[in-house]
């Protein structure tokens, strides 16, 4: 993915500058230049307040995972898990797996990334028919680069494309990942969670 080779190879200014055109030099009424999908999930997930970790490998995933653990204290306390295959993934930290919204952190799966707007698309595929409020402020989300996607659309599609015996319920967007300020209306009602997304490079 190209913003992933951009951070672990970065070009020097002026390397940059030859790839694409200043916004100087392009017409007034040219179409700004849209970047790629990668890019934008990035530059959206971090303004929306995501903790971000890409790793190219399982191995980099358990490292990255690790330091998370170790970061905010989380090392043998209960995690909220509905997956038996991450159960099965990181089940040498220790930790006690349960279905409870009391738990330190949620551990999941998603069903796409959506570019455009740097959320998240879950459903009860991930979080059976829990409400976000039920669910631990604490989320740790282990996804792939080929659940990248441009629109919320697309995600939708894709939900009924790989889900066709039965399209799966409680279909939703996770989008606020930082403590809302006080007065920020856009925010109100919304489920503001902590949110650590694990990247792994699968393309």
């Amino acid at each position: 993915m190209s913003l992933f080779r951009n951070f672990l190879n970065p070009k020097s200014k002026s390397d940059k500058g030859q790839d694409m055109p200043e916004k100087a030099d392009r017409g007034k009424y040219m179409p700004d230049l849209k970047l790629p999908t990668d890019e934008r999930f990035m530059l959206n997930f971090k303004n929306n307040g995501g903790k971000f970790l890409y790793c190219e490998n399982d191995k980099e995933v358990l490292e990255a995972f690790d330091n998370i653990l170790l970061e905010n204290d989380w090392y043998e306390t209960s995690c909220c898990c509905f997956d038996e295959n991450l159960k099965s993934k990181f089940d040498t930290f220790n930790l006690e797996f349960t279905k409870s919204g009391s738990s330190s952190f949620f551990l999941s799966t998603c069903e796409y990334l959506i570019a455009n707007d740097g959320s998240i698309l879950i459903s009860s595929n991930q979080i059976k028919e829990k409400k976000f409020n039920e669910l631990p402020d604490n989320f740790i989300i282990l996804a792939s680069t080929s659940q990248l996607v441009d629109t919320i659309g697309e995600g939708l599609r894709g939900i009924k494309s790989n889900n066709k015996q039965r399209i799966p319920s409680n279909i939703t967007t996770i989008k606020s990942f930082e403590t809302q300020k006080e007065g920020d209306f856009m925010s109100y009602g919304s489920s503001t969670k902590n949110l650590y997304l694990l990247l792994r490079e699968d393309l």
